[in-house]
């Protein structure tokens, strides 16, 4: 009975470090393709209006202005109107088509909030300059101010995502007349691939955007702006913490932030059908040097360094969230928490939207409220 048992014990423990080595693996794979998940149906004519009919999902009901990225190479927007057509499907209006046509019928597509496929189609006007990064040249994107202006604003995309996903904030700061770096980092698909290509949830990432804030303030600027979306929003603070000496950022910006990865993790688990103590197992196999080697890493990460409810008293910058309430992948209520332990400088905005689509549901608002509450805290 005893070896029973002790076998038991044996084969339960080896379970769950597989499991634990397989979310591990799962949470900090390479960047990988599109997925084109979803199928146009069919389309109609309305007048001068071209309709998309989709089968009803939770993404295609949602109410805002997203974008459709065919497997084919299109790329379509559509309007924030949701066209019943029944229990099964809705109708989306198109707005605007980048080829001037729309696919075929059956074309698969992926939904997106990056609502544009570049600095062009969002109205900007920028050049390209590469930023030395100790992981070697990154592509940024920059965007020239009034006069070259002494706050700039620099944007940080979020996992699996590139530089155009920054770009819905990347006009609100033109606007302002402020210079806007739009970066990219290591392992990206954009920026320098290093080791095996695997994130590491930003510890490392941020290396490369304290890079970018070190160009930036070489070229002029005084006082910097960090936007970070998802992932983004993690490096902006770690950049922020270990640049706090140097007294350079002036705010952040922060998009459904990743604020705590062992929440984000446990939120994931969930939405994936495991428990969220399931989450637990991939620890030590990040924050253990020699279990993280193994599953890929160049070296353990520090998730309590980027623990930002545990630390919220080392919040050192005033700290704008924007949030969608119905976040499945990043828990709106982690923000929430954030701004409680530092009210009065932490300031929360809430929209009806899922993952970084809060700008999506009401771009306007979105806008309005960035730039309202950057007018407060940064003396131009």
């Amino acid at each position: 009975m005893r070896r029973i048992v002790a076998a038991s014990v044996v084969l339960l423990c080896a379970g769950a470090m597989s499991l634990g080595w397989v979310l591990a693996r799962k949470l900090t794979s390479a960047v990988g393709s599109r997925t084109f998940d979803l199928r146009l149906r069919d389309m109609e004519t309305d007048g001068d209006r071209r309709l998309l009919i989709l089968d009803r999902t939770r993404s295609t009901a949602a109410p805002g202005i997203f974008s459709l990225w065919f497997e084919t190479g299109e790329w379509v927007q559509v309007s924030d109107e949701v066209i019943d057509r029944g229990p099964g499907q809705i109708a989306r209006v198109v707005t605007h088509a980048a080829s001037g046509r729309l696919p075929s019928l059956g074309a698969s597509f992926s939904w997106s909030g990056i609502y544009f496929d570049g600095p062009a189609a969002a109205g900007l006007s920028v050049r390209e300059v590469f930023i030395t990064t100790p992981a070697g040249p990154a592509p940024a994107w920059l965007a020239d101010g009034e006069h070259r202006a002494a706050t700039w604003a620099i944007h940080v995309h979020g996992m699996g995502g590139r530089r155009r996903g920054t770009l819905r904030g990347v006009q609100v700061t033109a606007e302002l007349g402020w210079t806007s770096l739009v970066v990219s980092f290591r392992n990206d698909g954009e920026g320098p691939s290093v080791e095996k290509g695997r994130s590491t949830l930003g510890y490392s990432e941020a290396d490369d955007v304290e890079a970018a804030v070190e160009y930036a303030v070489k070229q002029g600027a005084e006082r910097i702006v960090l936007f970070g979306w998802s992932l983004g929003a993690a490096i902006a603070l770690r950049v922020a913490d270990r640049m706090r000496s140097a007294g350079v950022i002036a705010a952040l910006v922060l998009d459904s932030p990743v604020l705590s990865w062992i929440e984000v993790i446990e939120a994931n688990c969930v939405r994936s059908g495991l428990p969220a103590v399931a989450g637990r197992l991939s620890l030590p196999w990040l924050t253990l040097d020699p279990l993280a080697r193994v599953a890929g890493l160049p070296g353990a990460i520090s998730l309590r360094e980027m623990d930002w409810i545990e630390r919220a008293r080392d919040l050192t910058v005033p700290t704008l969230i924007l949030h969608g309430n119905r976040d499945d992948s990043v828990p709106p209520a982690v923000s929430e928490a954030l701004r409680d332990r530092r009210p009065g400088f932490v300031e929360l905005v809430a929209f009806a939207a899922g993952h970084s689509m809060a700008w999506n549901s009401d771009p306007e608002r979105w806008r309005s409220s960035v730039s309202a509450w950057l007018s407060t805290v940064v003396v131009d």
